[in-house]
């Protein structure tokens, strides 16, 4: 009789040890719901995803990605401003509840944070003035190439450096970067197309251009690892917006171009 006591009150002591943990670790969805919050990480120094307007309202790409998953939920819109190197931190220490800033898809990030469906794409080149004669990574021996600390140009160009005879440049942030490729302290830049339009555009003379292409990337809304509801929630509201058209309408406004077919087809 006293075992069975005893089994009931340890049945009994874990059952409210299950239920504080579970309190304790009540999952990001909930939080949200309950706040009526979302907190999104979205980096405002990479045109055109994100950037700050004439008069200082944050704009772009990945901005209003953020504002119509907030509007569709029904939740206020936080804007949780970001670098490329503190997006997955920023998920990892719950400062922000999803990223959504030109998150590229990668293996190594997957083992560290859940990432969507994906929401629109980005070509990563390496771009630099026109008369430089690089083609290839093959061909970029003696050359110092700048990049943003943290992003994919980092960290697929840095493990390969010493093979190739590169030099690599870190910058904390993207807005940094740019002053150093406009103020000519830095001649060749890793980074997406899109940014590099923004350097010939501030440059004004046309010549600093795409050299290759690195990589054509998958951008994805990042998650922290193990939100399974959130995960779900997000991947069936990215499935909603590309099939009614609105992810595709907001990333024409801001390339210029429709998103994949393949794609829009889905």
């Amino acid at each position: 009789m006293k075992t069975r006591k005893l089994a009931v009150s340890m049945l009994c002591m874990l059952g409210m040890a299950a239920a504080s943990l579970s309190a304790a670790h009540a999952d990001v969805l909930d939080n949200i719901e309950k706040n009526k919050v979302i907190r999104i990480s979205t980096d405002l120094g990479i045109p055109p995803a994100g950037m700050m307007s004439a008069s200082m309202e944050p704009m772009g790409a990945d901005v209003e990605v953020g504002q119509l998953l907030a509007k569709d939920w029904g939740v206020k819109y936080e804007l949780i401003q970001t670098t490329g190197a503190t997006r997955i931190p920023n998920l990892q220490t719950d400062k922000a509840d999803i990223v959504v800033s030109t998150l590229s898809v990668t293996p190594e990030r997957a083992k560290v944070i859940d990432f969507s469906k994906r929401y629109a794409v980005l070509q990563s080149v390496v771009a630099g003035y026109d008369n430089i004669p690089v083609k290839s990574l093959e061909t970029m021996k003696g050359h110092t190439v700048a990049v943003t600390r943290g992003t994919t140009q980092d960290t697929e160009l840095t493990p390969q450096a010493s093979k190739y005879g590169y030099t690599v440049a870190r910058y904390d942030d993207d807005a940094t970067l740019v002053t150093a490729a406009v103020s000519g302290q830095a001649k060749m830049v890793a980074t997406s197309q899109s940014l590099v339009a923004q350097i010939d555009k501030k440059i004004g003379k046309n010549n600093f251009k795409p050299l290759f292409v690195l990589r054509n990337f998958d951008l994805a809304i990042g998650v922290k690892k193990g939100e399974t509801r959130l995960l779900a929630k997000v991947n069936e509201w990215v499935d909603a917006n590309i099939k009614n058209g609105k992810l595709n309408a907001i990333y024409k406004k801001y390339y210029g171009t429709d998103l994949p077919e393949d794609m829009r087809g889905n």
